[in-house]
């Protein structure tokens, strides 16, 4: 995607994605767990490249197993109360875990689940994970900066980063308007900024930024669909601590995006 001038200077570059999820099955790889009844039909896909580390391929696969419990729960209730407004039909609920990026000890796993409930229209939600591979366990971002204080130098950075790449991107949609209340949702406060995750490099075992998603009514209407930004490294290196000045570095490879 093409950046102005005055948004390029920003160092933002945004792509969009339009993940397929369930639209599109055939395509995706056969389901790690599927489950299926006169209620729902689900799915859980764990990415077989994050076979290579088996204590997180495990911990991904349980979380889904959890969630599909729950869902199934939740779809025979719903079905026990009011069998006829299934017609037939059923819910459903996919779950993806796709490895995206390596980079010094932690992986990052983009999480996409796809669920239906024979309401107006279905829904997705996207959640990102960081594996430190040393210590065998789920992490934030915190050690790869200086400080992540709620309103800090760090997160008002990276915030007016994302606040800039989603008006850039607006913009080219069409769908911008002055004073965007939708933009207010994005703060300096690391638990509502959105997903955060660690990009691909052209430098092998490196980050090269952060790519933030947004499910459909996050920062616009459901017409508007996904927003998914990305933010170079360059953009926050001044706040990066020695750790995370040793995982940033190069550029997003070309179409990676598409992988959003």
């Amino acid at each position: 995607m093409n950046l102005s001038v005055k948004f390029a200077a920003l160092l933002i570059s945004v792509f969009i994605a339009a993940p397929a999820l369930a639209q599109d099955k055939a395509s995706e790889p056969k389901p790690t767990v599927s489950f299926k009844n006169r209620a729902i039909e689900a799915t859980i896909i764990v990415d077989d490249t994050l076979k290579a580390n088996p204590g997180f391929y495990d911990n991904l696969l349980a979380e889904g197993r959890r969630e599909m419990t729950k869902r199934r729960a939740e779809a025979d209730a719903a079905y026990k109360d009011d069998a006829a407004n299934f017609d037939g039909r059923r819910y459903s609920f996919d779950r993806k875990y796709t490895g995206r990026s390596v980079a010094g000890r932690f992986v990052s796993v983009l999480r996409a689940d796809y669920y239906n409930t024979l309401g107006a229209h279905p829904n997705r939600e996207y959640n990102t994970i960081l594996w430190d591979l040393e210590a065998k366990k789920r992490i934030g971002i915190r050690p790869l900066f200086k400080e992540t204080a709620d309103n800090g130098p760090a997160l008002t950075t990276i915030a007016k980063a994302i606040r800039d790449g989603l008006v850039a991107e607006k913009k080219t949609r069409e769908t911008d308007k002055p004073n965007d209340p939708d933009l207010d949702t994005i703060k300096p406060k690391l638990l509502e900024l959105a997903p955060l995750l660690l990009a691909p490099s052209t430098e092998a075992k490196k980050s090269s930024g952060l790519i933030v998603y947004f499910s459909p009514y996050m920062v616009g209407s459901y017409a508007e669909g996904d927003y998914t930004i990305f933010v170079p490294w360059t953009a926050f290196k001044d706040h990066l601590s020695p750790e995370g000045a040793a995982v940033f570095g190069g550029d997003r490879p070309p179409g990676d995006d598409k992988s959003d």
